[in-house]
């Protein structure tokens, strides 16, 4: 998708979401991004991330679990990749932070042995590979869509609001 302006471009989604690109120069420009969304968001929300093996789905909730910790006055660490654990659980002052990759689940119902129920209504939710949900993905939410940009470590995020959480963060406010 073509970004006619360099920052960001606003229109209806499928499904009657609001959906944003967001152009990203650089992996710190994404690290921003993913404070910004920290910033905003709270216990029950849920932010799916989608997009291609390197990305950036990671780095994104990596630096999002930072900022959180940042925010609660938690110290953060370490932040590894759930993707052999399939879910990682920071607890934090002002909600805990949830962090799943989904790649390797086999089957959508298998999710609630990671806990996700329990996630999702006292937590705040980074799914990688959301799509492997199915109908399980709850309706009120952000998509986050990684894209690769045209330079090497550039990228674009499509943001897609769902609901009232998925409104609410889609208008986060970047750069």
């Amino acid at each position: 998708m073509t970004v006619p302006d360099p920052y960001h471009t606003e229109q209806a989604g499928a499904a009657g979401g609001t959906r944003r690109a967001v152009a990203l120069d650089s992996p710190e420009a994404t690290a921003r991004l993913a404070a910004a969304v920290a910033e905003l968001a709270r216990p029950g929300d849920l932010i799916a991330l989608h997009g291609d093996l390197g990305a950036g789905k990671t780095a994104f909730a990596r630096a999002f679990v930072r900022a959180r910790g940042r925010i609660s006055g938690t110290t953060v660490d370490e932040v590894p990749s759930p993707t052999f654990t399939l879910v990682q659980t920071y607890p934090m002052a002002g909600g805990d932070v949830w962090h799943l990759d989904l790649y390797r689940l086999d089957q959508a119902g298998d999710a609630a042995e990671l806990g996700l129920d329990e996630a999702l209504t006292e937590g705040i939710v980074l799914i990688e590979w959301p799509d492997r949900l199915g109908d399980l993905l709850p309706a009120s939410r952000l998509d986050l869509t990684l894209r690769f940009g045209a330079a090497e470590e550039a990228r674009e995020a499509i943001l897609t609001g769902f609901g009232d959480t998925g409104a609410r963060l889609a208008a986060v406010s970047f750069p």
